[in-house]
């Protein structure tokens, strides 16, 4: 199947929705969102200072379903939180959420973690459609989202393949951006505003977005951003104690051996400190939408740009040499051409559709159409030189009908052409289709709730390359059991769950040098499908003034696809394969926040959150990268204009260890915040400085693929503002 099809499908969804836009205009249903679940800590702040807020009253879940229990773990960041955690990538914003950790293999490039799963098994999302980007294929690869103009953050752990896809087995990370209006604004236009400056990264970044209306009907829409950081700063060493070690003893091997220029290099590099040569960003977006108003019906579309460069940060220890691969006369210039810093640059030009109609008062009542198309280009530098180009053009559309009952039925189509042309383009052309159909049902019995959900999926993968091709057929179920005490706002429950996830077309046909992370990859085209069963309880709601979350869970993957190191090497890269075998994942995780202290004037807020994974194959030996336990805890201090929040971060020691993975020592870090806000109960304009890791401790991501040549930043001061008028 070609693009051609996908761009046929866009213009066929376009047509329906805007022909359905004359037929539903003059509906009179009354398209109001039904109570939806508070977010945590909005939820708190704001009944600990008597507040109301119309951002706690969000949906975290499929479009026209109250609850959705089967996806326990649920977390919302809004415009607050993001300030406070401000990062250029998404991963790094979310990684103070319970069960939730980041890639971080560069300041440029960090994917979130969702219950030790990534990659593959999390969906990256805008309003509920993919990024549309090659971040799932690789560490590396940046995420096209950019935070400077997000409104808030949806993070589902747990089934959440019921919804979006065989891809997100692992959970999913929706992003509510700005781009469609679906609102007239109050005083005919909003402007948001988000400027930040640091001094671990030399950060300077600001983002502003427009919407004003035109008429009673019709809003405009306008954003941009930007984004620019120096290489980070750090404490100490940039290599871990062990990586230093393995360099300065193979310095001391080439001094015996006479190599004392390449002795000198590889004392340079195990001494290197204060700073993470190569960790540079600067990024850019701009985009454009209107949104139409029609009764209790819209529409809307938007075309976006956004832009990227970053570094890569090399391993000392894993050089790539192309002298040596390739020998001859030339063997030593083209090993100095080997050692040039890798640099990527990423472009994505990307349109969106969204349509939300009211359809009378049958059995369905609404009609929501989601439609995302997007052209990428990824290019990896070696220095000035071109290394490996990937582009991928990506179409997805969504269909949803909403039932007056609360369930949803849908159909969801996906198609992405993915190329990579270069010297070290180790993944051939492939073209992956999906087609999948799912429902969510939900029925209630005096204090009792049941919910099920199913989902069929079609995948097809091709190489024509390679003339290989694979057809997967894909079931997903989930049924919920909730009870609901009639005197306390709380929800018990059991959820069991069946996913499957085909395999990528990155794991199936890699076979290559990978400049960018520095290793050489093989995949398998013989893979399986990937299936989990899972079994969780879950409990959450409000007691007084307390309020709380926790979940325990437990999955079995049958095929459980990873990446692991041989210990051997081809073309001076070490070897990583694409494996499968059965794995099982425990888990627990909670959170409470209650308010110590509670006046008309202050309060003081506790926030504590914790979590652990532990993962192991049936061979007894662990999953790659698995995160460690960990703890979180922030007292708040809150008044009309000020906020004062300190907290605490920390982070268990990871022993339990894949083959060709090395341990990762404990850290905390110590962070505070202050927030003023000149206008009092205006909370939409906000001053923040803040002071993170003050203590200027070395932190290494366990789940990091480059944790031993990148740690975390250091001590950082940063100011920031947030304004919406």
């Amino acid at each position: 199947m070609t693009m051609t099809v996908s761009r046929l499908a866009l213009a066929s969804t376009l047509v329906f929705a805007f022909n359905a836009q004359a037929a539903f205009a003059n509906t009179t249903e009354d398209g109001s969102e039904s109570d939806k679940p508070l977010t945590k800590i909005e939820a708190e702040r704001d009944k600990a200072l008597g507040k109301d807020s119309e951002e706690a009253n969000i949906i975290v879940s499929a479009q026209g379903v109250q609850e959705l229990d089967f996806i326990a773990g649920q977390t919302v960041l809004d415009e607050e939180d993001i300030q406070r955690n401000l990062n250029g990538q998404v991963g790094e914003i979310l990684t103070k959420i319970p069960g939730v950790s980041a890639t971080s293999f560069s300041p440029g490039a960090s994917r979130p973690i969702l219950r030790g799963l990534d990659g593959e098994r999390v969906r990256v999302l805008i309003d509920g459609v993919g990024t549309a980007d090659v971040g799932n294929t690789s560490a590396d690869h940046a995420t096209t989202v950019e935070p400077l103009n997000i409104k808030r953050i949806e993070v589902l752990r747990g089934p959440a393949a019921l919804l979006y896809g065989s891809q997100s087995i692992g959970g999913v990370v929706n992003v509510i951006d700005r781009r469609i209006p679906t609102e007239m604004p109050q005083g005919g236009f909003d402007l948001d505003v988000l400027a930040a400056a640091d001094t671990a990264t030399d950060l300077l970044s600001g983002g502003a977005s427009l919407d004003f209306g035109l008429g009673e009907s019709f809003v405009f829409h306008l954003d941009g951003s930007y984004r620019d950081t120096g290489d980070v700063d750090i404490p100490g060493f940039q290599l871990s104690p062990d990586l230093r070690a393995d360099l300065l003893a193979d310095a001391a091997e080439e001094e015996e051996e006479g190599e004392f220029e390449e002795a000198e290099e590889l004392r340079e590099a195990a001494n290197q400190q204060g700073s993470i040569p190569n960790s540079f960003t600067e990024t850019y977006s701009f985009n454009g939408g209107v949104g139409v108003i029609l009764g209790d019906s819209t529409f809307g579309f938007s075309v976006g740009y956004y832009d990227t460069d970053y570094g890569l940060v090399g391993n000392p220890e894993g050089g790539h040499h192309h002298g040596e691969e390739e020998g001859g006369e030339g063997g030593e210039e083209e090993e100095e051409e080997g050692e040039e810093i890798v640099t990527i640059g990423l472009e994505q030009v990307r349109a969106d559709f969204r349509a939300d109609i009211g359809i009378g008062d049958g059995f369905f009542n609404r009609l929501k159409v989601r439609a995302g198309y997007s052209d990428y280009t990824h290019t990896e530098f070696e220095g000035p030189e071109v290394g490996t180009v990937f582009d991928t053009e990506s179409f997805e559309t969504r269909i949803e009908l909403a039932q007056r009952d609360g369930g949803v039925v849908g159909l969801q189509y996906a198609s992405r052409d993915f190329s990579a042309v270069g010297e070290e383009a180790f993944v051939p052309p492939n073209e992956t289709t999906s087609f999948a159909l799912f429902t969510v049902q939900e029925a209630t019995f005096g204090d009792l709730q049941i919910e099920g959900a199913g989902r069929y999926e079609r995948v097809d993968v091709e190489s024509q390359p390679l003339a290989l091709e694979r057809d997967f057929d894909l079931l997903s179920g989930a049924a919920s059991l909730i009870y609901t005490p009639d005197q306390d706002d709380v929800r018990l429950g059991l959820t069991v769950s069946r996913s499957e996830r085909a395999p990528a077309g990155e794991e199936l046909f890699a076979d290559g040098p990978h400049v960018a992370t520095q290793t050489f990859e093989i995949g398998d085209p013989n893979l399986e499908v990937e299936s989990a069963w899972g079994v969780e309880g879950f409990a959450r709601g409000q007691v007084g003034t307390v309020q709380f979350g926790l979940s325990i869970y437990r999955q079995w993957f049958e095929n459980f696809i990873y990446l692991l190191g041989t210990g051997e090497e081809e073309d001076e890269l070490p070897v990583f394969v694409f494996l499968q075998q059965d794995a099982d994942f425990v888990g627990v995780e909670a959170d409470v926040q209650f308010p110590v202290i509670d006046t008309d004037s202050f309060a003081l807020v506790t926030d504590l959150r914790g979590s652990f994974i532990d993962a192991e194959f049936t061979d007894n030996t662990a999953v790659p990268r698995i995160p460690p336990a960990s703890f979180y805890g922030a007292l708040e201090a809150q008044t009309e204009q000020f906020d004062v929040r300190g907290e605490v971060q920390w982070f268990a020691k990871q022993n339990e260890v894949a083959a060709e993975e090395t341990p990762t020592d404990a850290f905390a870090f110590v962070n505070a915040f202050v927030t003023y806000r000149p206008f009092g109960n205006n909370r939409n304009i906000a001053l923040q400085v803040s002071a993170e890791n003050i203590f200027d401790t070395t932190g290494r991501r366990h789940s990091s693929f480059t944790k031993d040549f990148v740690p975390l930043p250091g001590r950082n001061f940063r100011a920031s503002v947030r304004m919406s008028f």
